[in-house]
């Protein structure tokens, strides 16, 4: 037996975040927060506009909270949450990527229930009391967060990077609009693509993988495959932006049915401790994970690289496996992610201590070969280790 968590409603394509105003008119909302940053909130004619313009039409106030920071922090959620509760919200609108909601997400928690946020509530199914509306409106490919039941916040005191995982957490409306995403920097496009193909890699792998999120996986691997450079080199091809977000979307439903691994386990400290932008932490550690975890499953691998163009006619199961690797690291040369953790400025003298609070993160419950500390100290270091070559 297994369940399916996914957004009530979802919209996707050309000019859909034009429905924003009338689905939160639908939810009831009369007072909205809109969770952002200030870039996008000062955007012209940019995504906080185009949702603030159709709010307006449906007489849907709205109020502002701009802090939003990348690896969203404790600090930003509480900051938020004032204005939610001095301005008398009924409902949250989340307008950017993974940040933006993940944030989002945490004000909508902590204006339901009391306690601490780390303490009280990370890990799995934690949550007692439903949410206020959350609509979130993405503007990236890769987080996918505007559809999962996962709500990832950096506690400031502890360094540490955590999930809260509960289906309460799962918006009612997500809205996925290629235009939103047109534009965007390589350097973010690179990352968030990369984190997509890191979901959709490790769902596919997970021991809680099932045919339903083997389908979404499976599409995800090809349209990122075929699409991220593409997307990388010109950020204004609206056809490479499209099948992106399609790529960013299912690889979202896979893992938030399946799970995830040791690469999201691991990049949480990475994001805790040096605040490094998560994608980039996904794309570094996806290959020296995944040869760890080769052996649990050679013909899923052989399927990744066939997936991704590798030819794999004539070649061993085992030998074909080893094709995901190098297709895994040669997308990755080709958008221009780091080559390794070190010139990130990462210290080995932190390896033991993420290691530990690694096997500790909710995601390493479904890795496909359950290790022990050394053996994420292993694969830290081989990530601090590599070259481009």
């Amino acid at each position: 037996m297994f369940d399916y968590f996914v957004p009530t409603v979802n919209f996707f394509g050309r000019g859909s975040v034009n429905v924003t105003g009338e689905r939160c008119e639908i939810l009831g909302g009369k007072k909205v927060l809109i969770v952002t940053d200030s870039f996008l909130r000062n955007l012209p004619d940019g995504p906080v506009e185009k949702v603030v313009n159709s709010l307006k039409e449906k007489g849907i106030e709205t109020v502002f909270y701009d802090g939003v920071e990348p690896n969203p922090k404790d600090t930003n959620v509480y900051d938020g949450l004032k204005i939610f509760q001095v301005k008398d919200c009924d409902m949250i609108v989340t307008v950017g990527g993974g940040s933006a909601h993940d944030c989002g997400k945490g004000i909508g928690i902590a204006a339901t229930h009391s306690g601490d946020l780390y303490e009280d509530y990370a890990g799995i199914e934690r949550l007692s009391n439903p949410l206020p509306p959350l609509v979130c409106v993405n503007t990236t490919a890769g987080t996918a967060s505007e559809v999962t039941r996962h709500c990832v916040i950096t506690n400031t005191d502890k360094k540490i990077k955590y999930v809260i995982v509960s289906w309460r957490n799962t918006p009612l409306v997500s809205i996925n609009d290629p235009e939103l995403m047109v534009g965007k920097p390589p350097a973010l496009t690179a990352a968030t693509g990369m984190d997509a193909l890191t979901h959709a890699v490790e769902s596919y792998l997970s021991l809680g993988a099932n045919p339903v999120t083997d389908a979404a996986a499976i599409q995800a691997i090809k349209l990122i495959s075929e699409n991220l450079r593409q997307a990388v080199a010109y950020g204004h091809n609206i056809e490479a932006r499209e099948n992106m977000a399609y790529a960013s979307l299912l690889a979202g439903m896979a893992f938030n049915n399946a799970g995830l691994g040791y690469v999201h386990a691991m990049a949480h400290q990475l994001g805790g401790l040096y605040d490094m932008p998560h994608g980039v932490a996904n794309a570094i550690l996806l290959p020296h994970v995944e040869r760890f975890n080769i052996i649990s499953n050679p013909q899923k691998f052989a399927d990744i690289a066939k997936f991704m163009g590798e030819n794999i006619e004539g070649l061993s199961i085992r030998d074909a496996a080893d094709k995901a690797i190098a297709a895994i690291e040669k997308l990755s040369r080709d958008v221009k992610i780091p080559t390794n953790l070190k010139e990130l400025g990462v210290k080995e003298e932190d390896f033991e201590y993420m290691a530990e609070m690694a096997l500790q993160d909710g995601n390493a419950i479904s890795n496909p070969i359950q290790g022990k500390k050394e053996d994420i100290i292993e694969i830290f270091q081989a990530a601090f280790d590599s070259s481009s070559n």
